[in-house]
């Protein structure tokens, strides 16, 4: 995943961070046509769950939401850790509450 630079990423490389959460990354060993893919099926499924949104209809919605996870699954931004070190995940976690507070600390001040 190409992350803005407005979103800091990790030292170690996995996560990104918004809003002061973590953010799993997507696995950087895939081939880059398999994440082309994938990143190509998550941005449709994501447009369906607009268009199931506007149009009302709950179930093609969920459909939609069920394909966005997969893809996201696919991509190695959720499901099992992708790393190998036995390294615990802090996806979706508030940055301050993980070992990643003291870098984070440190990036905040001296943005400002």
């Amino acid at each position: 995943m190409i992350v803005p630079a407005k979103y800091p990423s990790t030292p170690d490389g996995r996560y990104f961070v918004v809003s002061g959460r973590l953010w799993r990354m997507s696995n950087p060993a895939l081939p880059p046509g398999e994440r082309q893919r994938l990143v190509d099926q998550l941005m449709a499924a994501r447009r369906q769950v607009g268009a199931a949104r506007k149009a009302g209809d709950a179930m093609a919605e969920r459909a939609a939401r069920d394909a966005v996870d997969a893809a996201k699954h696919g991509l190695g931004e959720r499901g099992p850790v992708w790393w190998s070190d036995g390294a615990p995940d802090y996806n979706r976690r508030l940055v301050k509450n993980t070992p990643y507070a003291d870098w984070y600390a440190k990036l905040v001040q001296a943005d400002a």
